[in-house]
């Protein structure tokens, strides 16, 4: 299966999404994912179907993939006479000027030429034609495909509004069937809502696009002449290569992903994590690409572009967790998949009873069902969930903050436990050797094998102490592997096995489960060490308010019971279970999701399983990248400081849901009642309709400001 992402313009609200997701998932396309906010649509296909029929499928619909070339002229024609001006704005200014005029007429004083109805269709026709243009096209292709949007009320009623007058036009009725202002006013007012609806949309988009624009950016590449020279010239970003060179001096971007070869700087990477107190990089210290370069000049070689570098991955989560729908989503989802032919049929209820029951009059049932048509809003139930959540997670991003799905936002409100591990998550993982000794054999052999094996592994004692004990002398093993939870085990070309691990592996040699780590030669006994560790500054903070907010807290760690006592209660920490394996971790983790919710935090190889497990698995960004595949949320700040903002933020953007699904249904189910006995004009129907989703918008914009923790 090939994984297909295009970015595809003219979605407007939740109905456009469903009518793109419901026609690929009926061409047999897989893991169909479509948000109208980005506009980013991906799926899985076999092949079975081309691309060029997909986008012209998509055209078809009234939408355009802008990132495919669709050859046939007629859909290119038909999206283009949907999309004839750039934007609403440029719709609502082509059209006001005749509406003003046309609602001249209704002051007190008249203006006699107005009072012409073949004048008045006159100036109405302009607007019509760029009203049905864009409301007309889509609300027929969305019938076409069985999935009416929101365009259908609008297009109905401004067309029901149109066709009156014009039959009073036509049989000289006289004024009181002419309604052409009617007509234009929603159309105009619709094309103002839309406008203001989008730019609303977009804010809540703010921080995401703050990192795309990050992505190309200019870059200065190193080359060589035939003299070897060494020349410098301006190149952009997207054109560099993997192993190319680049200079990056004070005040530019780093354009790509790359290693430090020659010099030092510090770097400033609050857009990618959050921390804007610069960091100090030298040689052979990887610089993200999208980070600012505040002192200093380097020289580096690219080590990723495109879509392998951090920044492209960021942006692919974060997109990726916008288009799913969390569980409170799907109630929403299925009120607006019926929610046009709803209104439509209460539109046609409302001018029955008020016709024929009610004895109103033609002119004013009509008006009525119209606006009950106009000020009807799918939109504002479907936009409710995806405004928040965009808001949610751009704002995460912008502070270090990565989840992988929408869901674990509103997860977050029911954790009751968060289980940390110890060395690298509340400890900072820079391990010193404190004590060591061999037993079997001299001191430079033991640090040797201990290095020789160290080397392998990627976990935190090991990478502290390959940077400590680190030498040009190595063994060459024959055979080595990684035991989760256990350490690690080789084979040297002479036949010698060693363990390196915890007391686990020396547990019946020794009784003694003081030290850090064993070295067993030949099943034997051969030696330890002892490391120490410093726990992360912030640790104490971050456990101080999770206590505040009545979470329980636990520390699981593989270490021993001495040293995992001691950070415990160091941090306060409610509960400790130590020596655990991987199974042991996963094993216990289930046994408190029975209990509560529970969030793990952690980083290693042997946390991984446990990770996948918990409700909600939380790694750090260094960590393994087994354990940052197997997490719901990466934190990128070096650190857990913004572990409450994290939990802070998935209640919020949960509460700010809610809040706009409440407005959303209590608007319509107070909105249609009041249209349908005609205390509502469809003009002022239309301007409510627009401006319903612009408060869900503003709602959700402050979740951008407001305090979380």
């Amino acid at each position: 299966m090939e994984k297909v992402e295009w970015k595809v313009e003219g979605m407007d609200c939740t109905n456009c999404a469903l009518t793109i997701t419901r026609y690929l998932r009926k061409e047999g396309l897989q893991d169909v994912n479509v948000n109208f906010i980005g506009g980013d649509v991906s799926f899985e296909t076999d092949g079975t179907r081309s691309k060029e029929e997909l986008s012209k499928g998509i055209a078809d619909l009234g939408y355009k993939v802008v990132s495919e070339t669709i050859s046939d002229p007629v859909q290119h024609a038909a999206f283009n006479i949907r999309h004839l001006f750039a934007n609403h704005l440029q719709r609502f200014l082509f059209c006001l000027p005749f509406t003003l005029v046309l609602m001249l007429h209704m002051l007190p004083w008249h203006i006699h030429f107005l009072v012409n109805p073949w004048i008045q269709l006159a100036i109405c026709i302009p607007v019509f034609l760029v009203g049905m243009g864009y409301f007309g096209v889509s609300a027929f292709k969305s019938l076409r495909r069985g999935i009416p949007n929101m365009n259908v009320l609008i297009a109905i009623g401004a067309l029901a509004a149109f066709v009156y007058s014009l039959i009073g036009t036509l049989g000289h009725m006289g004024m009181d069937y002419i309604f052409y202002e009617t007509t234009a006013t929603i159309i105009t007012l619709v094309f103002l809502g839309e406008w203001v609806e989008h730019k609303s949309v977009d804010r809540t988009q703010k921080e995401l696009n703050k990192l795309a624009k990050q992505q190309k950016v200019m870059a200065n590449m190193i080359a060589f002449d035939d003299q070897h020279q060494e020349l410098i010239f301006p190149i952009e970003n997207t054109k560099l290569h993997v192993g190319d060179l680049i200079l990056v001096k004070t005040g530019e971007q780093v354009p790509v992903d790359c290693k430090i070869l020659w010099g030092d700087v510090h770097v400033n990477e609050s857009l990618l994590t959050g921390e804007s107190k610069p960091v100090r990089k030298t040689k052979k210290d990887a610089l993200i690409g999208g980070s600012m370069v505040t002192d200093g000049a380097v020289k580096a070689q690219v080590t990723a572009v495109g879509k392998d570098t951090v920044l492209s991955n960021i942006l692919t989560l974060v997109k990726q967790a916008q288009g799913e729908k969390p569980p409170v989503q799907q109630l929403a989802d299925k009120i607006s998949a019926i929610f046009v032919p709803a209104v439509i049929g209460i539109s046609l209820l409302s001018f029955g009873l008020n016709y024929f029951a009610f004895d109103v009059s033609l002119t004013s049932s009509l008006m009525r069902s119209i606006a009950v048509l106009v000020i009807s809003c799918p939109c504002a139930m479907g936009l409710a969930t995806p405004a928040a959540i965009a808001v949610g997670l751009g704002r995460a991003a912008k502070n270090g903050i990565l989840f992988r799905n929408a869901r674990s936002l509103e997860l977050f409100k029911n954790i009751r436990t968060v289980v940390f591990d110890k060395t690298g998550t509340l400890t900072k993982g820079n391990l010193s050797v404190s004590a060591y000794q061999a037993l079997v054999m001299q001191d430079d052999e033991f640090r040797k094998i201990i290095f020789s094996l160290e080397k392998f592994s990627n976990h935190p004692i090991a990478k502290s102490v390959t940077a400590e004990w680190k030498t040009m002398d190595s063994i060459s093993w024959k055979k080595i592997e990684e035991m989760k939870g256990l350490g690690i085990r080789a084979e040297d070309n002479a036949g010698n096995t060693y363990q390196l691990g915890s007391h686990k592996i020396a547990a019946g040699l020794t009784n003694d489960a003081s030290h850090t780590a064993y070295l067993l030669k030949n099943d034997q006994l051969a030696g330890w060490l002892d490391m120490e560790d410093e726990i992360r500054a912030e640790a104490k903070e971050v456990i101080s308010y999770l206590h505040a907010k009545n979470i329980r807290t636990v520390l699981l760690s593989g270490d021993s019971l001495p040293r995992t006592q001691k950070v415990a209660t160091a941090l306060g920490i409610d509960t400790v279970y130590a020596g655990k394996t991987p199974e042991e971790k996963l094993q216990l983790i289930e046994e408190l999701n029975h209990t509560a919710p529970v969030a793990m935090v952690g980083d290693g190889i042997n946390d991984a399983p446990a990770l996948a497990k918990a409700t909600i698995g939380i790694s750090m960004s260094e960590a393994t990248q087994l354990a940052v595949q197997t997490a719901q949320v990466v934190l990128m700040n070096k650190g857990i400081q913004h572990l409450p903002l994290a939990l802070g933020l998935g209640k919020y953007t949960f509460r700010t849901i809610k809040g706009n699904l409440f407005w959303a249904f209590i608007y319509n189910v107070v909105a249609i009642p009041i249209a349908a006995i005609g205390l509502l004009q469809p003009g002022i129907a239309a301007l409510a309709m627009g401006f319903s989703d612009v408060v869900l918008a503003i709602n959700s914009i402050r979740l951008n400001y407001r305090k979380v923790v």
